[in-house]
């Protein structure tokens, strides 16, 4: 087993990702089911299944927290050990399928604008969304599988890396020769195929949009700021993790640096929110109204208390509520 953990540095990752994460995609969410509700659309689709997912990986960190407070021991009832790891690293490619797909969505209603908007259907959303969750899951089965050989491995008297109190740590040679390349699988069709492609439809959205005169400057700043919160996501979040993939089918070995590749992924749900932010208007007003609210209890309590300094804060909320709350284009074509 890895030794050395940063224990305080991993609760901090953990702590910060839920407290900022769960709250906006609480409200992504309920923004988007609304919207599907009211009148559907692919990208509202595609981002509520994104919301789906960052939120079930966020209701399942508490686990990992305490594991880590524990020292990086599995305290708890032994099956959650599995079911969190499936949902965990499901979660992390079921995000990278959908940034994708929104990728492509912008790019195709730019690109090829009338053709695009008279073939678009929801349907078609909807079975792309079944498709990217049952491939993600599929793959991210293997954690159930190494289990299995765990109980196997557990009767010869060999190691096993559910053994004891640790969780999915200290792989047998046998477990290796599955685990190592499935990850190998991950990286090439998980990562590099969805990054690939959202490069190319991005950097070509961006291309399109900054080329045409008559669009206004406000809308190619959201497209750009779209374009820059995907890929930092994919390039922060994504990457590090996936290259430990590469390094151990190479080194025949689950590397020791990996649990901090992990935490990097773990932002991801606090990233996300950034993504929906410049995907929706919907979204940029539900903020704007929280901001709203919470600028209106400020003034209420910087009136009783008579604090100078919340009167100030209260004056920067409303700074960023007024930039939030302009009146925006429905959609980005």
């Amino acid at each position: 087993m890895c030794m050395d953990i940063s224990i305080p540095l991993v609760l901090t990752v953990y702590i910060f990702t839920f407290v900022i994460g769960l709250p906006s995609n609480l409200l992504a969410f309920y923004t988007f089911l609304v919207k599907v509700r009211q009148k559907p659309t692919p990208v509202d689709i595609l981002l509520l299944n994104l919301t789906v997912s960052d939120i079930l990986l966020l209701i399942f960190l508490p686990f990992k927290m305490v594991e880590a407070a524990s020292g990086m021991e599995w305290h708890l009832p032994k099956f959650l050990c599995p079911l969190s790891g499936f949902i965990y690293y499901s979660s992390i490619y079921i995000s990278s399928l959908f940034l994708m797909a929104v990728s492509v969505e912008r790019y195709m209603g730019v690109a090829f604008p009338i053709k695009y908007k008279l073939r678009r259907r929801p349907a078609y959303a909807i079975a792309a969304s079944v498709f990217f969750w049952v491939v993600a899951c599929s793959h991210c089965s293997i954690v159930y599988i190494v289990q299995y050989k765990d109980n196997s491995s557990s009767s010869n008297g060999t190691t096993s890396p559910f053994e004891k109190s640790h969780c999915y740590e200290n792989f047998t040679p046998m477990q290796l020769q599955i685990l190592l390349p499935v990850r190998l699988e991950l990286f090439i069709v998980l990562f590099c195929l969805p990054f690939t492609i959202t490069v190319f439809c991005y950097v070509n959205f961006v291309r399109i949009l900054l080329a045409l005169p008559q669009i206004r400057a406000q809308r190619k700043h959201r497209a750009l700021g779209l374009a820059v919160a995907t890929l930092v996501n994919f390039i922060v979040s994504f990457a590090p993790y996936n290259v430990s993939h590469v390094v151990g089918f190479v080194q025949n070995e689950s590397p020791c640096w990996r649990v901090y590749a992990l935490l990097l992924t773990t932002l991801n749900a606090s990233l996300d929110p950034v993504v929906f932010y410049f995907s929706s208007t919907a979204v940029q007003q539900a903020f704007a109204k929280c901001l709203a609210s919470l600028r209106h209890k400020l003034s209420a309590l910087t009136a009783r208390c008579h604090l100078p300094w919340l009167t100030r804060f209260e004056e920067g909320i409303s700074e960023v509520e007024v930039a939030s709350g302009d009146k925006a284009e429905e959609s980005m074509v």
